[in-house]
């Protein structure tokens, strides 16, 4: 069950953006950005973890998801170190997301062949 939990909540975010592109002018990096601030909103007020609880992969690996995580690196580095953990948290917490990011993408532009789109 837990995967067809995963399954239809991460496809229900997919619908979301899908719907946003299609029926919206909103580019597709704003779209992004709207995705990772509301799962940086929904994890300050204490919505998202319950859905993370819930729905798993489904939940913490769409965009928004990678939001929840900066919430919670804030979250918990604020109860550590006090105010400084509102500067450092969320960088802790994304930091195996965000290298995990420009790693693939350097390997993705050392074996892709750069051209001029048309």
């Amino acid at each position: 069950m837990e995967y067809v939990n995963a399954f239809w909540v991460g496809g229900l975010i997919c619908v979301i953006g899908q719907l946003l592109i299609d029926l919206t002018k909103l580019t597709p990096a704003r779209i992004m950005v709207l995705f990772v601030t509301m799962g940086v909103l929904l994890g300050g007020v204490g919505l998202y973890g319950p859905l993370v609880d819930y729905a798993g992969a489904g939940a913490t690996v769409p965009l928004c998801g990678f939001g929840w995580a900066l919430s919670e690196g804030v979250r918990k580095a604020v109860v550590e170190q006090g105010f400084l953990g509102v500067f450092t948290g969320g960088l802790t917490a994304g930091a195996a997301g965000t290298t995990a990011a420009v790693f693939f993408g350097y390997l993705a532009a050392l074996v892709a062949k750069p051209r001029v789109k048309t």
